[in-house]
């Protein structure tokens, strides 16, 4: 298999599945090496592909069936680890954290995918986090930042945000 045919194999591959990824087992499925399947993302990234890297893996972003509506909330925590506990809130009022996005005053909107939707997510996330020792992306903006949610209805969204707000998690509106 060329390295053509082998990224449309990936393409293939991440948008049967519409599941997480990990670049090894890419690279395990093709024989290659981690680094290719690195190259190849990049690559189709170029192309226009909706490739997205999240802290688990590859994924491409799935149709929406119509149900789900996608709602931005701003929050914020002054401890590293008030974030599972935020993360928790959101997927157990059944949200989907698509991701999080910051406001740096150097390099406007910094956003990172992480497509967080069940408790395992959310201790794979923070085991992650403490594995790699990074510093979370709300570090640099004084714990304010935003979420992108996918939840199944308003009910499920309005859940969030008072739980959210109970917890001390929503800034105060002036």
């Amino acid at each position: 298999m060329d390295s053509s045919e082998r990224r449309q194999a990936i393409l293939e591959v991440l948008g049967s599945r519409g599941e997480i990824i990990k670049g090894s087992d890419l690279a395990a499925m093709f024989n290659v090496s981690r680094q290719v399947i690195v190259q190849d993302i990049a690559l189709l990234r170029a192309r226009g592909k909706d490739i997205f890297a999240t802290p688990r893996g590859y994924t491409v972003m799935m149709e929406n069936s119509g149900k789900d509506i996608q709602k931005t909330i701003v929050t914020r925590h002054f401890e590293e680890r008030d974030i599972e506990e935020e993360l928790n809130i959101i997927v157990d009022n059944g949200g989907t954290i698509q991701d999080v996005i910051v406001e740096h005053p150097v390099y406007g909107e910094i956003r990172g995918n992480l497509m967080i939707s069940t408790r395992h997510d959310v201790s794979e996330f923070m085991a992650k986090l403490e594995s790699e020792k990074a510093e979370p992306l709300c570090s640099l903006t004084e714990g304010i930042h935003l979420h992108t949610l996918k939840v199944p209805d308003e009910k499920a969204y309005k859940r969030i945000v008072l739980e959210l707000e109970r917890k001390g998690y929503l800034p105060a509106s002036d």
